[in-house]
């Protein structure tokens, strides 16, 4: 009985775990919607979009000097785990005016990792401020243009939060840069969750063309 009990618990119980916790992941279902149709920054700058991909949005503002630590953070904890995924971007919305900063804070990024999907869009501040407002977040924009907050935009230019719920008091909107802890503990799984839905649809999609 005492080695069918040890065999049970070496062999069998990591397997029932493991099933138990990936089926959790799969019907954890989506990522609420928290608001449709956000505006599209291809409408001031044709190289960038939000159609047909997932975004993570920032509005780094005129002091991009003092926020490097927040776009290092983002750059270690999210960008590097992610930006291998075809349909996975940064958009950074800043003023214009501020592309010798940008660049300087390129360079320091990219000494980790590949940039190449780091996309800095250079707006007039009643364009950063129209954009912005179409998120209908409780969250504001401080007087550079900017906050420390960053938001998960889907392939149809929606916002992607979390509700209300036992663990969450109210409504996330964005996770702060600012907080390692919570890039690492809340924003990672939520970007995990959203790639893992578009690509359980695309093996579906795959899978109903087959039959």
């Amino acid at each position: 009985m005492k080695k069918t009990f040890v065999l049970v618990v070496l062999f069998i119980f990591p397997i029932v775990a493991y099933l138990f916790f990936a089926s959790g992941v799969h019907n954890f279902g989506k990522l609420p919607v928290l608001t449709e149709n956000i505006e599209d920054v291809a409408d001031y700058d044709s190289r960038v979009t939000f159609n047909k991909k997932i975004t993570i949005l920032g509005f780094l503002g005129s002091d991009i000097d003092f926020k490097k630590g927040n776009a290092l953070n983002l750059n270690e904890k999210i960008y590097k785990d992610f930006y291998k995924f075809d349909d996975f971007q940064f958009v950074m919305v800043v003023p214009k005016g501020m592309e010798p900063n940008v660049e300087v804070l390129k360079k320091e990024l990219s000494s980790l990792v590949d940039v190449n999907k780091w996309n800095f869009i250079f707006l007039d501040p009643t364009e950063i401020t129209s954009i912005f407002s179409s998120l209908k977040t409780d969250l504001k924009l401080d007087s550079n243009y900017s906050t420390p907050y960053v938001f998960i935009i889907d392939k149809d230019a929606a916002l992607r939060g979390r509700n209300p719920d036992e663990d969450n008091h109210e409504t996330i909107y964005g996770f702060n840069a600012t907080s390692v802890a919570e890039l690492t503990n809340k924003m990672i799984d939520d970007v995990r969750i959203i790639l893992a839905e578009y690509r359980m649809a695309l093996k579906k999609n795959n899978s109903d063309r087959k039959i």
